[in-house]
């Protein structure tokens, strides 16, 4: 599209003014149907709903931890346990600074991981251990591998990935594809990490204390430091799997989905734990030639997604420049890192940071709205056209106050006199852009030297033989 200018106009000398230009408005679509009304209440009310349970959660496993241990050795845990968790984090903030999620969601996301998977694995555990005990199974019946290569990877990733189903279920609006389903899963995992990663250490701390040992070193190294990103691969498989479910089915379709990638999730969880159980002295080895290319796979695979979200930003945001709501220019600009940090900079130094931002962030959606609008297999998407609409909204404020386009063109003001070659010449007064009611047109009768006038042309020379300056200077 083309906008109009700031309205200034740079004429040669000795050329006739030239007429305005008009001003062309971008063509927009017409919705064949109107979008459907959005619903918040029971978004709000399930968002509620899942805050509350996970309120209990916390209270809950606060008792319990206070209950085994002293709040010196929880202290001393979590500061540990800060470690892996701020080199997850940098890597979910890397991952997601193409299209980044509502910290409302992470939010939720963290805490279901810390709180309700941390204790529904304690409660299974115990009801688990208890029955085991009623029956007469003990270690040596084999029920400690089964706990951890069975039931503690089953368990926790069910728990896990359900957390990244109800994010999906609640803010399915931010929920866009495979990459969304990797930092929200990758979010779940971290709040789980977290606590887990306290109870180990902080039981670590208390044997050594009781014994004088220094187990503490190598459980910090292997959990720590060796596999911070674990749990995050093994639940990452459950968000990609959604992530496919946002684009192409409903709520209910994606259930199948969550099911189909917890099982690659459980098979990794078994595998990691079963090498600690099973492996013994050559887990070291076994670390650098399994764990290892399946850390570096999962990696690759996450870089191809993001480079796929590019592309599909480009491809889906030409289609909307096709019909007007974007230049070329822009497409080019959302559709790249560089282009995107450019136009930042250019936003701050203008004082429009946060409406570029706003830009940004509501193009890159509409991408992957229109996305879904594409990939689904529905005749139609209510909820999908309903974004479309509010987006288009949104981004039409955000335009406006990044560069407002100018009204509808009126009439340029009278010319000025003309001025002598030295004499600074006044600037020009601005347009009048304000409809003004039209005036009976009057022509009054011609003196008579203006009648010359325009019989012999306009004076070229001054009465003291200076030329003039030519009409228009």
């Amino acid at each position: 599209m083309t906008w109009d200018d700031s309205g200034q106009q740079h004429q040669i000398a000795g050329q006739p003014a030239r007429a305005p230009e008009p001003v062309w408005w971008p063509a927009q679509p017409v919705f064949a149907q109107p979008a459907p009304r959005r619903r918040p209440v029971a978004s709000g009310v399930a968002l509620a709903v899942g805050f509350t349970v996970i309120g209990v959660f916390v209270l809950a496993l606060v008792v319990y931890f206070l209950i085994f241990l002293s709040p010196g050795v929880i202290l001393a845990a979590s500061l540990l346990a800060f470690v892996p968790l701020a080199i997850v984090m940098v890597g979910i903030w890397l991952v997601d600074r193409w299209e980044p999620e509502p910290r409302v969601a992470l939010l939720f996301a963290f805490l279901w991981g810390a709180a309700v998977s941390v204790g529904t694995a304690l409660i299974v555990d115990l009801v688990v251990g208890s029955v085991q005990g009623l029956v007469g199974i003990g270690a040596e019946g084999g029920a400690e591998v089964f706990g951890a290569v069975v039931q503690a990877p089953v368990v926790e990733e069910v728990a896990k990935g359900f957390g990244v189903l109800l994010v999906l279920w609640i803010f399915r609006r931010h929920f866009d594809g495979p990459v969304d389903g990797v930092v929200y899963a990758a979010t779940v995992a971290a709040g789980f990490a977290f606590v887990e990663n306290i109870q180990y250490f902080a039981l670590q701390v208390v044997d050594d204390l009781a014994l004088g040992s220094d187990g503490l070193v190598f459980v910090f190294v292997v959990r720590a430091l060796m596999s911070p990103f674990a749990h995050v691969m093994y639940t990452a498989c459950t968000g990609i799997a959604l992530g496919w479910a946002a684009r192409r089915t409903g709520r209910v379709g994606a259930i199948g989905w969550f099911a189909l990638g917890v099982v690659p999730a459980a098979a990794l969880h078994a595998l990691w734990n079963g090498a600690l159980v099973v492996v013994g002295d050559g887990f070291f080895v076994y670390y650098l030639l399994v764990q290892v290319p399946i850390f570096v796979a999962m990696v690759l695979l996450v870089v191809f997604l993001r480079r796929n979200e590019r592309r599909v930003t480009h491809a889906r945001l030409a289609e909307y420049a096709a019909v007007g709501w974007f230049s070329a220019d822009e497409v080019a600009m959302l559709s790249s890192s560089a282009g995107r940090r450019r136009a930042r900079r250019w936003a701050a130094a203008n004082g429009t940071g946060p409406a570029m931002r706003r830009f940004v962030s509501d193009a890159t959606r509409l991408a992957f709205t229109r996305q879904r609008l594409v990939k689904a297999k529905r005749g139609h998407d209510e909820g999908a056209r309903r974004d479309e609409a509010d987006l288009l909204a949104a981004l039409a404020a955000s335009r406006s106050a990044l560069q407002a386009p100018p009204a509808a063109f009126v009439g340029w003001p009278q010319q000025p006199a003309l001025a002598w070659p030295r004499q600074q010449q006044q600037p020009l007064p601005e347009q009048v852009w304000q409809p003004q009611q039209p005036t009976p047109l009057q022509v009054p009768q011609q003196p008579a030297h203006e009648q010359q006038y325009l019989q012999d042309g306009p004076p070229t020379h001054d009465p003291w033989g200076r030329p003039l300056p030519p009409p228009g200077w």
